[in-house]
């Protein structure tokens, strides 16, 4: 179908040629480059229709967590010492941001987000400085994925780092609900509640819950009337022993 379009839009010398030149994608290719006077269709309709021509996609820029940083700052190891001060413009540009890899990017925003959570300044292992860590690297891991979107790997340690976040949060909202308001407000956490199941709740799965229901509460009279008839023995073994001591027989 595609020799007859081509031949079907070129000019009768043109058709000769191609059937002559064999109907190959170099010789196509060859004579593409090199139109002949008189024909209608020029090199890069017959490129497209050989499949030469190649659609090029601009890349798409996706917001980061670390837009926010500023070039001049540095980086996380230098901060705290003095003797940088002292140090000239060009020791201060190579120790800054500016020629920071983008670990060292991440290792900064971490610290940051930790800096907003944490207790005290010696607090590095509490359930908010685990929330955060979490947080800058869910996040490093979404800015991956827009951009690679097959990498299947960095998508199973996203989700891992997820359900981890989740148990934290919920365990911290459990305990100290004020401290997980705080946390979700600094760290900007939206936070979902759980469906009650993970499951659509089918007919059969309805009758087998309320069975597995009625058998326990059968399951738990049955044990209720265990116990009160151990309470009533053990009452009245006590009640004969508290009667032999009294008339002063031995036990």
């Amino acid at each position: 179908m595609l020799r007859k379009a081509v031949c079907a839009l070129l000019g009768p010398g043109d058709r000769s040629l191609i059937l002559s030149g064999g109907w190959a994608a170099r010789s196509l290719h060859c004579w593409a480059a090199a139109p002949r006077p008189g024909s209608r269709l020029g090199a890069g309709w017959v490129q497209a229709a050989r499949g030469y021509a190649a659609v090029s996609r601009k890349s798409q820029e996706f917001p980061s967590q670390l837009d926010d940083l500023s070039p001049t700052m540095l980086k996380k190891d230098y901060r705290d010492l003095e003797i940088v001060n002292k140090t000239n413009e060009v020791v201060r540009r190579l120790l800054s941001l500016e020629m920071a890899s983008h670990r060292e990017k991440l290792k900064l925003k971490t610290s940051q987000l930790v800096e907003k959570v944490r207790r005290s300044p010696s607090d590095i292992g509490s359930t908010e400085v685990q929330i955060a860590i979490l947080t800058a690297k869910i996040r490093n891991y979404q800015e991956h994925l827009q951009i690679h979107r097959k990498d299947k790997t960095n998508k199973r340690y996203m989700l891992l780092a997820m359900d981890r976040r989740k148990k934290l949060l919920k365990y911290l909202r459990r305990s100290r609900y004020e401290v997980f308001e705080n946390v979700c407000t600094q760290l900007g956490i939206q936070y979902t509640f759980p469906p009650e199941y993970y499951r659509r709740v089918t007919r059969r799965w309805a009758a087998k819950k309320a069975l597995c229901i009625k058998v326990f509460q059968e399951v738990q009279k049955l044990r209720a009337a265990k116990r009160q008839k151990q309470k009533a023995v053990a009452a009245e073994k006590a009640q004969l022993t508290s009667k032999e001591v009294s008339e002063g027989t031995p036990v």
